[in-house]
């Protein structure tokens, strides 16, 4: 059994004093009263064992991502093709993090790292940090990877424990000590299916966006293993994606909790690779989200649950178990998100469907939107947002007509 990263006595020795120049470029505030995240109270897992969570809605929620068990509608979104498509798209997912899940009590990719991977090299390849730092991005990009950023391994954002919804318990964490950065992977989210949002057809955009983060993930793993390094492969496991991906340079926080990428806006999955491979950590970088995110007010108001604070970020969060402690910042309320998931029966992405920088930026009057909401001309782009309708919802059936064309 590989060394413990930290054991949970120790969880109170972090300095957050030693993360303040970072936490200064991200616009982190992390105080004295912060707490590293257990598993075990992610909301997915509450729904397993907390009775307070626990609900046949929430239980119909989960069979429905086995196609025969899902309740089929006549409505536009939730019908069989729906479902069929949405599922599709899951397989990869799904399929890999059942497969040890009654062997080995691991669900990878959610609950634990990946294990599916071939020996790497015996002989490191030695090279200096900026070399394998342009390479692996290089390498990341070929094997899939819409954008890569690099950061500084930061033992905040690990979980204390993992946890198994076999046996109902907590796990000890499996991180090996001695890692030293964090490679972090996000691939873009289909553009046209988000827009039926909420939909079943509009949960196949998110499966697709996790299938292809574990080809990301796994291949760069590979690669980095091949160059005789470690390297642990992560989805939704071992710690939180969010922080790492901001750390990396690749977007910033958003009043829906989700990452805002320049390139894709919160239309992303994410994933990350821990490694002791040599390498350079990436700048955070700031292109005027937060400025932007204090005037709109476009997820909270659209959010059918009200699970998205329309006041400025605080350090009170609602259902504390399932929220960090000690982080100022907007914090959604997940309890009723999840309520709301359920008793549709599918994800919703609402919150991205009408979020400003949710647009195809391929084209040049939304690069030109997207540059405006970075500066002094953010009210007027949030005014065009609004008057030009972009987020509005599109019926389901419109995106399966469009394939016959």
């Amino acid at each position: 059994m590989p060394q413990a990263l930290l054991a949970p006595d120790q969880i109170a020795t972090i300095d957050s004093s030693a993360h303040q120049p970072l936490d200064a470029k991200t616009g982190f505030v992390v105080t004295e009263e912060f707490k590293r995240f257990n598993q075990k109270y992610d909301m997915f897992n509450r729904a397993v064992w907390d009775e307070e969570v626990r609900s046949p809605r929430a239980q119909k929620f989960f069979e429905s991502y086995f196609t025969d068990l899902a309740q089929f509608r006549t409505v536009e979104g939730f019908q069989h093709r729906d479902y069929a498509l949405r599922n599709a798209a899951w397989y990869i997912a799904d399929f890999t993090a059942d497969l040890l899940e009654l062997s080995d009590d691991r669900k990878e990719g959610f609950l634990d790292s990946y294990t599916m991977f071939r020996e790497g090299a015996t002989r490191q390849l030695n090279a200096p940090p900026e070399q394998h730092s342009a390479e692996l991005k290089r390498a990341a990009r070929f094997l899939g990877c819409d954008a890569v950023g690099i950061c500084d391994f930061d033992e905040r954002w690990v979980y204390t424990h993992r946890y198994s919804r076999q046996q109902l318990r907590d796990k000890e964490m499996d991180l090996p000590a001695g890692l030293t950065h964090v490679v972090v992977i996000v691939n873009e989210l289909d553009h046209e299916t988000i827009r039926t949002v909420p939909s079943a057809l509009s949960g196949a955009a998110t499966g697709q966006g996790y299938s292809r983060d574990i080809i990301g993930a796994l291949s760069v793993a590979q690669y980095i293993r091949n160059l005789g390094y470690r390297a642990v492969a992560s989805l939704n496991d071992t710690a939180l994606s969010i922080p790492l991906a901001i750390q990396a340079g690749l977007g910033q926080y958003g009043r829906h909790g989700l990452l805002i990428t320049p390139q894709y806006g919160p239309r992303v999955r994410i994933a990350k690779v821990f490694t002791d491979l040599p390498l350079l950590a990436d700048e955070p970088i700031d292109f005027g989200v937060t400025e932007t995110c204090h005037l709109c007010r476009r997820c909270s108001d659209g959010c059918p649950v009200k699970a998205i604070p329309a006041d400025a970020p605080s350090l009170e969060a609602p259902n504390n178990v399932s929220h960090l402690q000690g982080v100022k910042k907007w914090t959604i309320d997940a309890r009723r998100c999840f309520q709301f998931w359920a008793n549709q029966g599918t994800d919703c992405s609402i919150c991205i469907r009408v979020c400003p920088y949710n647009k195809d930026f391929s084209k040049p009057f939304n690069r030109l939107l997207g540059w405006m909401l970075g500066n002094r001309w953010r009210r007027l782009a949030l005014w065009l947002d609004e008057k030009l309708n972009y987020g509005e919802r599109k019926r389901a059936g419109w995106w399966w007509r469009a394939a016959d064309g």
